[in-house]
């Protein structure tokens, strides 16, 4: 390919990179995407898309395990582990093909290849950095009048203590996705969302799972009363739980993984496990891109950037998990709008406010979140009315089967805006959007009053919860 001029040039191929492709080809500037893997990166190819069809499977299971509970029969309940990861691979591949689609429809110039930055020269077109594209064909030359880091995350590890991936007994997500076998027995590091989720595949497919957690509870980064909740239930579903505690190092075997774990009271435990996933943080692809060359600032391996997701250096950006916490798809994908109708100068445009992104965890049960937790909302020298509803209240709820869970919502004292909103139980991962809306829309607990929830729903306990906030709750 020769090289290129033009008005944005995006590195990754993500759900930051290919939506803020599309935004500004709407927006009619001319974009050029450099991906050096797969479109529709790890998210469709190796994440939120396939692990969502493993958890599907194992949920389809589950329910046929307990068949009788319906008044059905279902004997000789079992799965054929190559067409349960078939059936995930096929999912991702349908839905990276549909991006390169969505290349095409709109005018996207794509270049397959690694890219890496170089300062910009006095002929280069607008002072942004300069991309040097290296594809199996040679090298394509770049010059943009923006440039929009969207190159994602890889899986942490931590190699001194035999925290790293063999691809055979230690995996990362990307091999939990694709097993070799279905382990025995399964040591889960690290309880935040991609951990448990596995957790929770692996158990329901029969494995006998261990995880260990290093803070005081698992998902951490959710509120306490829902973590307290899923922990319950996990140790219910025979998934073991180790939290505060710690594991110093990972020794292989001939067939298996032995971990020497610190436990909280300080004893020191081994736990042998036939694989191991580590789920122990996120870091940025930010190596061999150039960025200190050109002064662009990296803390704890994430590029730095403002509200606007400006890196410093003239003409370059960053969005989505290449910038930090929260790593999310749909976080990216709204950063790259943002960061690109920033560009094209709207004045509509309003920077991210992470107290609006909806977080999801689509264990067994399911875990959604908005907002403040409520230890956060009172660090923060709010009084709270606090508000809650059990899925046991709830007769759609009973109807399925599914009758454990909770709405928790936490509203201000003061003003009645919705601070928080956090959920456990069936479908919640789909029912979050409503409070997702309520907090953009700026809504008050009398808004929600007033809205009419359909009858029977789950989504009635979406109205009951703030109605129990204000002790107006009718149906417990």
């Amino acid at each position: 390919m020769s090289d290129l001029t033009t008005d944005i040039c995006i590195i990754g191929g993500g759900p930051g990179g290919y939506v803020a492709a599309i935004r500004a080809r709407q927006l009619g500037m001319q974009v050029v995407l450099v991906e050096r893997e797969h479109l529709g990166g790890v998210c469709l190819n190796w994440g939120c898309i396939p692990t969502k069809a493993l958890l599907r499977t194992a949920e389809v299971y589950e329910n046929m395990k307990h068949a009788k509970d319906f008044g059905l029969t279902a004997e000789n309940v079992g799965f054929d582990l190559d067409a349960v990861v078939k059936r995930s691979r096929n999912v991702a591949g349908k839905l990276a093909g549909g991006v390169g689609f969505l290349m095409k429809k709109n005018k996207v110039t794509v270049v397959d290849g690694a890219a890496r930055l170089e300062r910009a020269t006095n002929g280069s077109t607008g002072g942004a950095p300069v991309v040097k594209a290296k594809t199996k064909d040679g090298e394509t030359t770049i010059r943009a009048k923006h440039v929009i880091l969207a190159t994602g995350a890889r899986a942490r590890t931590i190699p001194a203590a035999g925290l790293e991936p063999d691809g055979k007994f230690i995996w990362t997500a990307k091999e939990a996705m694709v097993p070799d076998i279905m382990p025995k027995r399964l040591l889960v590091i690290g309880s935040g969302a991609i951990g448990i989720e596995f957790a929770s595949f692996y158990n329901s497919m029969g494995a006998e799972v261990t995880v260990v957690e290093m803070v005081d509870r698992i998902l951490p980064a959710e509120d306490a009363e829902i973590s307290a909740f899923a922990e319950k239930r996990f140790k219910k579903a025979g998934i073991k739980i180790h939290t505060g505690a710690k594991v110093d190092r990972l020794e292989k075997g001939k067939a298996t993984v032995k971990a020497t774990v610190t436990t909280a009271d300080g004893k020191a435990e081994t736990v042998e496990a036939d694989r191991v996933v580590l789920a122990i943080g996120i870091t940025g692809n930010v190596e061999g891109l150039g960025l200190e060359a050109l002064g662009a600032k990296v803390e704890r391996g994430h590029v730095v950037v403002d509200e606007w997701l400006r890196t410093g250096v003239p003409g370059l950006y960053a969005i989505g998990d290449v910038v930090g916490a929260p790593w999310l798809a749909h976080k990216a994908s709204h950063e790259g709008i943002i960061c690109v109708e920033k560009i094209a100068g709207s004045n509509s445009v309003h920077p991210m406010d992470v107290t609006r992104i909806p977080g999801c965890t689509y264990s067994n049960p399911q875990v959604a979140s908005v907002g403040l937790t409520e230890a956060r909302a009172k660090e923060q020298g709010y009084k709270v009315k606090v508000g809650r509803f059990p899925f046991n209240g709830n007769g759609k709820a009973i109807a399925l089967g599914e009758p454990e869970g909770m709405v928790k919502t936490i509203f201000d004292e003061k003003t009645g805006e919705l601070l928080g909103a956090h959920m456990i139980g069936a479908e919640v991962t789909e029912l979050i959007q409503c409070y997702g809306l309520a907090k953009t829309l700026e809504a008050t607990e009398e808004d929600i009053f007033h809205t009419i929830f359909p009858h029977p729903t789950l989504s009635e306990m979406m109205h009951e919860s703030p109605l129990d906030a204000y002790g107006r709750a009718v149906h417990i």
